[in-house]
């Protein structure tokens, strides 16, 4: 959600600054901007892509070693090229890019206003420039403690980057609740959002706190806190590879990112499933695992696929290590008076790390429970440095919107979490323990099976790409697999879904079945196949269109069935990594089908960091 860039040192900053920009482009956005700072102040911004920005600033004055740039992702103020970044001070002597919410700013606004500032925009972001400069007129002091101050004067979530005339060899960076990572070049420095436009230039990065500020000029940097205070850095080595960021022959990111999962999930569990000695070791939670004995209860926060991730924990963890387990919405946990106990853990799940309704989530619990444990895929990242531990997905990049490896690989987190806690608590034989970790292990090319049916999906997705809503259905481990299907066909193809269980199409959802309904049904559970079998009969009574994902040389619910997509049977525990294999591939061929924007799908964004 929105992207920050920017760079000082002494190369035209201009091209990095739009390499910048395309690369967070993932991110979701509506308009582009840079501005640049060469004697004077120039900014160029305009709705749209970045593409729109790069042919708009061709023939004009770019050059200069020192510049910001920023993609927008409208909160305030509907797109448009007023309301695009950077904004201006009403001077025209700072520029500002800004991620996040302020807000107070109809107060503050309302206030500048009365001192006789005004506005060219609709953004809460302009009232933080306009603050800024009205601190600079009114009081004789440096630029960053002007920011320092404004800083303190506004409620909400921020990452900022100030550049000024006045200042010509430094910038000014401050976050609060919105990601902001520095990186450290030989006599340069570079700011970004997230880690993928500066791996290209250094791999030394600083991944800011929470109120703090970066006072960085061509040659040093210094941090301290919006209350003043020296901060120490600490500079970690990014483990991303720059390849790892590029197609590779792949039409689009998602469908790269699908065909990655035998990768992702073999890198996540690598190294923490150790078939010879017959155990799983979780390093980032290791100082913690006596103690999940005594855990009472288990509290799983998250948003959009990583909470449907999570409904899946809860399955895994109660069946297999006996704990109950709820999981909560990041956005609906914190605004209640949830009942925690303290000898309950809470685990919150988030692919970026920075997700704001999960990260509230954390603080509301820190100050009940003592353990908070996160699951994310971006080292650095916020929850993997508020949790008190936590385990990383090693999934790689994500650049498609729409997750995919993401949610896998949190599944395999997930599954080694219940095991491993399982066998601790004497809840599974050491037989059957050993049968699932080797099982656990053949699951990589399982899904690499499946991915060869990717043309006869292909097909299924060219007869029911102009229909108007898709029902899914699954029942235990699955219902979870076909909410994430229903979602993935929403929110790159644009087709309506919606997922059940499928006892509970009787309750509401068979009103809409009719010849023209396609209905997706996982059908892979050993344990209730009778019952799904009865759950189609009642479909095709009343004349809907099955499409069954079933276990491989299935011939009941295969033969009743319009449509089949047959998966590498496995243990059920492990069922939902391979079943949403074939559902993420229909969704993509029927978003290409439809002409739709697979990796950056409309009103959408990667990480959801503002409310």
């Amino acid at each position: 959600m929105c992207g920050i860039v920017a760079y000082i040192g002494d190369k035209d900053a201009c091209p990095i600054l739009m390499k910048g920009l395309q690369r967070l482009e993932y991110r979701g956005y509506d308009s582009a901007g840079i501005a640049m700072l060469n004697n004077d102040l120039h900014v160029f911004k305009i709705a749209g892509k970045v593409k729109s920005l790069e042919t708009f600033i061709q023939g004009k004055e770019t050059h200069g070693n020192i510049g910001i740039g920023h993609t927008r992702w409208a909160t305030h103020g509907e797109p448009n090229n007023e309301n695009a970044h950077p904004h201006l001070s009403e001077n025209k002597n700072i520029a500002l890019i800004h991620n996040g919410i302020i807000e107070n700013y109809d107060v503050l606004k309302m206030e500048l206003k009365k001192r006789g500032h005004t506005f060219n925009s609709d953004t809460d972001t302009e009232v933080l420039v306009h603050l800024i400069e009205d601190i600079l007129r009114n009081e004789n002091i440096s630029l960053d403690e002007a920011v320092r101050l404004a800083l303190n004067k506004v409620v909400g979530a921020y990452a900022i980057v100030v550049l000024a005339k006045s200042e010509p060899d430094m910038l000014i960076a401050a976050r609060k609740g919105s990601p902001l990572v520095i990186g450290l070049g030989e006599g340069e420095y570079f700011l970004a959002s997230d880690a993928t436009p500066i791996v290209e230039y250094t791999r030394n990065v600083i991944y800011m706190n929470d109120e703090n500020m970066a006072i960085i000029k061509r040659d040093s940097f210094s941090l301290k806190t919006i209350e003043n205070k020296v901060q120490t850095p600490y500079i970690q080595e990014l483990e991303m590879n720059l390849e790892a960021l590029e197609k590779g022959g792949f039409e689009h990111f998602m469908l790269k990112e699908i065909h990655e999962q035998p990768n992702s999930v073999r890198d996540t569990f690598r190294g923490r499933l150790n078939l010879e000695k017959g155990e799983i070791r979780l390093g980032g939670i290791q100082d913690y695992i006596n103690k999940l004995s005594h855990i009472k209860r288990v509290v799983i926060t998250a948003c959009g696929t990583s909470w449907h991730a999570a409904l899946i924990g809860e399955y895994l963890i109660e069946e297999l290590a006996r704990i109950p387990v709820e999981v909560e919405y990041g956005s609906e946990f914190r605004y209640r008076n949830p009942v925690i106990y303290e000898d309950d853990l809470l685990i919150a799940i988030s692919q970026s790390g920075e997700t704001a309704d999960t990260l509230a989530a954390i603080e509301l619990a820190k100050q009940k429970i003592p353990a908070v444990f996160g699951i994310c895929n971006v080292v650095g990242s916020t929850i993997a440095r508020v949790t008190n531990a936590g385990i990383y997905t090693h999934a790689g990049p994500e650049i498609g919107v729409a997750s995919t490896k993401a949610f896998t690989s949190q599944l395999v987190v997930l599954n080694l979490l219940a095991l491993q806690w399982a066998k601790i608590k004497g809840t599974i034989t050491n037989t059957r323990f050993h049968e699932y970790i080797q099982e656990f292990s053949t699951i990589p090319d399982k899904i690499k099976e499946v991915l060869k049916s990717q043309d006869k999906i292909k097909e299924l997705a060219e007869i029911f790409k102009n229909r108007k809503n898709f029902l899914y259905l699954g029942r235990g481990l699955n219902f979870p697999v076909a909410l994430e299907g229903a979602l993935k066909l929403k929110e790159i193809s644009y087709i309506h879904a919606e997922g059940y269980p499928a006892a509970e199409m009787k309750h509401g959802p068979i009103a809409l079945i009719d010849k023209n309904m396609p209905v997706v049904v996982i059908a892979t559970n050993k344990t209730i196949y009778d019952k799904v079998l009865s759950n189609i009969q009642e479909v095709k009574a009343r004349k809907g269109i099955i499409i069954a994902i079933v276990n491989k040389g299935d011939k009941v619910i295969s033969e009743v069935s319009d449509y089949v997509i047959e998966i590498p049977e496995t243990e059920e525990i492990f069922s939902p990594m391979i079943s949403v294999i074939p559902l993420q591939l229909l969704a993509y061929h029927m978003a290409v089908l439809r002409g739709c924007n697979v990796d950056q799908p409309r009103n959408l964004a990667k990480s959801v960091t503002v409310e």
